[in-house]
Order: structure tokens, then sequence, then C-alpha cells
């Protein structure tokens, strides 16, 4: 059974544009107070006036989660602001595939950098207060949900280095869970397949175009399926884990 959110306090990151923005604003309408997190904040801005537009509370936080303090500091003005927090989404990533051989160096910096440093910063900073959260009032539960992908589960050529990423994620997310579920936190991974973002913007533009042809006859995602996904995980009850949750197309074979 859904539960709602009323009362906790909601971390994003990425929330300027796909998965991010669509989950911000579906926390905002379970009742969640929503800390949108990301680089652009006129695009967080937006979504914040958007939101305290339709009665939710949110507040936009500009932050490279990729910068340490920037991490801490996203999580401590949330703390600051509204006294607690109970959900973290980690969702900020970026998928620059491409082969191994001859790939600019600068590639695989950027995705270890976001994918996986910032994923960890903004952890490290959360799990304290997460745990807190998860001992008291309303809910007595908290939630961090790690945005991975298939390629955490599935190895192709020309995805080497967001491959590991994702690999990563799901191994630091598991034993994550296994440290801190007796206590209430709940880790969990989502798995998305092709969906219709940004994504694949950052791309060499001949990768891009080998990736599009790739997936010309599948129909793709919404932002929001994923959205809606990460809403029924964090909306169980207290004794209830979604500990991973695959979400592919329907006709997205691998």
């Amino acid at each position: 059974m859904a539960e709602r959110l009323d009362g906790t306090v909601a971390l994003v990151t990425g929330a300027s544009s796909g998965i991010g923005e669509a989950t911000a604003r579906a926390l905002s309408e379970q009742g969640a107070t929503v800390a949108a997190v990301a680089r652009r904040q006129d695009r967080l801005e937006r979504l914040v006036t958007e939101i305290q537009e339709g009665g939710g509370t949110a507040v936009a936080i500009g932050a490279d989660i990729t910068d340490l303090e920037a991490a801490r500091g996203a999580v401590a003005q949330t703390v600051e602001a509204y006294g607690r927090l109970d959900t973290v989404i980690n969702n900020a990533g970026v998928m620059l595939l491409g082969p191994i051989v001859d790939a600019p160096f600068e590639e695989w910096d950027r995705m270890l950098a976001v994918n996986v440093r910032g994923l960890l910063a903004v952890s490290h900073a959360a799990i304290p207060h997460l745990l807190e959260a998860a001992s008291t009032e309303p809910r007595r539960v908290a939630d961090i949900v790690n945005i991975s992908s298939v390629a955490g589960r599935v190895v192709r050529a020309g995805s080497g280095v967001y491959n590991l990423t994702k690999w990563g994620v799901n191994a630091f997310s598991e034993s994550l869970r296994q440290e801190v579920t007796t206590r209430y936190v709940r880790v969990s991974i989502v798995e998305p397949g092709a969906v219709a973002t940004e994504l694949t913007d950052h791309l060499r533009p001949e990768i891009r175009e080998r990736t599009r042809e790739r997936f010309a006859n599948v129909e793709r995602l919404e932002a929001a399926d994923i959205a809606d996904s990460i809403l029924y995980i964090v909306t169980r009850r207290r004794d209830m884990a979604v500990n991973e949750m695959l979400v592919r197309p329907t006709t997205q074979a691998d």
C-alpha cells in the first residue's frame, strides 16, 4: 500500500531536466518538501516556481556535486532549511559512450566524477541525516534511491567505462543496503532502459548517430515513467523494501 510523504524532505540531484525534474515533481505531489539540486540554476528556479504554484514546497540549490564541498553544502543547506532529510534520489549522471580504444580520457574522467564520485559525495553527507530521520516520525523510514542503468547489468562493446560506473553504483548500493537496512534506511537501485531524456545529447556526433540508430525501433520511455517507479519505491510502508527495479521499454530486447 502506498503512503504519502507529508512531513518529509527529499533531495534530488540532476533535477534540472529529465528523470530528476520529473521525480522532483512526483515527490512534491505526494507531499514531500523537495530540494532540487543541479548545476543549471535557471532551470531549477523554473521548476521550483512551478512546484510552489502547485501548492508544494521546494528550494533550488545550484551545485556541481562532483565538487565534494558543493555536494556537502547541498545536503547541509537542505537540512538547515527544513530540519531533516528523509529521501535522497541520486539521479545526476552522464553517459559518454564510445569504444575504449582511442577514447578521450576526459570522457572517462567526467563519467567517474559524476556517476561515482558525485553519488558517493552526496550519499556520504546524507547518510547520518537519513539514519536520524528513519528513527523519527512521521514515517520512521528513510530512502536512498540510486539511479543506475541497464548498463549496470549488461556489458556492451562501446560502453566500457559507462558500464564500469553503473556496475560500481550497484555494488556500492548493495553493500550500503546490508549495513543500514536493519536501521530502516532503505537503499534501492533503479535501472532504466531507453528513456527520452537529454542523456544522449552529450555524445560525440558519430556515437550519437550510432546510438539513435540502435534504438530507432524502440518506443522509449518518458522521464515520468521512471519517476513513477521511484515514487513506488519510496512510498511503500516501512516494513517493505524494493531493493532493485529494472524498467525497460516493452520493445527493448537488451
